[in-house]
């Protein structure tokens, strides 16, 4: 949703400003933490009710969360709820994390497989797609049974697809065409 995306824009900006020079990690697990509590459809009808007061929703959301929260971070939440932008915590969270992406060099890898991945298989896959995108990756894990055998990578908007069920499809085609 286009408009989301133009909501969170200046707050996950703000966040990303304000938290210049600092770690970012541990400010991106709890921004993520509070994104998953934010999606809640049951917390944000409690939100939109017109006798929750906004300490009331802060509270719960922090509470949910997990508890103390880095200062800069409880801001924004305050500026978000403040201002009844409740939903568009997971858009920020998620542009924020871009933000920090596009800082630090590294992208975002979905590394769909059949099977699941040992840690050591993980790093030579991780290391592999590293040379084939020429980026540091930030990987994880996703486990597709109907693939076959294979892997398939989706980096950004770029797909590297060497599964089984891709290679089937390939060759499908050419014997039809």
């Amino acid at each position: 949703m286009a408009e989301l995306a133009t909501i969170a824009r200046p707050y996950a900006e703000a966040l990303f400003k304000a938290a210049e020079g600092a770690d970012t990690s541990v400010l991106n697990a709890q921004l993520h933490s509070l994104a998953a509590v934010a999606a809640s459809s049951e917390l944000r009808q409690f939100a939109d009710h017109p006798k929750a007061e906004a300490a009331q929703v802060f509270d719960l959301v922090t509470g949910v969360a997990g508890g103390a929260l880095d200062t800069k971070l409880g801001n924004l939440l305050r500026a978000v709820i403040d201002n009844g932008r409740l939903i568009a915590l997971p858009e920020i969270a998620a542009q924020f994390q871009a933000l920090v992406n596009a800082r630090t060099g590294v992208s975002d890898a979905t590394i769909q497989s059949a099977f699941a991945i040992d840690d050591g298989q993980l790093a030579d896959v991780v290391a592999a797609l590293e040379a084939r995108f020429k980026r540091r990756l930030n990987a994880r894990v996703e486990i597709d049974p109907e693939l076959i055998g294979g892997i398939r990578a989706v980096v950004g908007d770029e797909v590297l697809d060497t599964s089984v069920k891709a290679r089937l499809e390939q060759m499908k085609v050419a014997l039809t065409a």
